[in-house]
């Protein structure tokens, strides 16, 4: 029983640390780029949640990923939008996500 509690214990801390690792590693700017102004289409369903402009993360530069319609997955109803952060390097973009 110890034997499967401590490996437990080491998987759990192998994961954490490749996740702060992962999250520490971000694309820092010093001049946040404006998202293009897009009048929101009608709405395809009343299912359908409107996703705003995200930006990903292409060769050192941000890209933008245009705001659209789209339908939730399972379990899911609500988007929750990316925002900028800033830290002393610069500002990152945090990614939304479903909730």
């Amino acid at each position: 029983m110890q034997k499967v509690i401590l490996a437990v214990l080491l998987s759990a801390g192998t994961l954490l640390l490749g996740v702060s690792e992962a999250s520490a590693q971000h694309v820092y700017v010093k001049v946040k780029p404006h998202a293009t102004v897009v009048t929101r289409p009608t709405r395809p369903s009343a299912n359908h949640v409107w996703v705003g402009a995200e930006w990903t993360e292409s060769n050192g530069k941000y890209v933008e990923a245009p705001a659209h319609w789209d339908l939730p997955p399972a379990g899911h109803k609500v988007w929750k939008a990316g925002h900028w952060a800033h830290e002393d390097r610069g500002s990152y973009w945090v990614p939304g996500h479903w909730v």
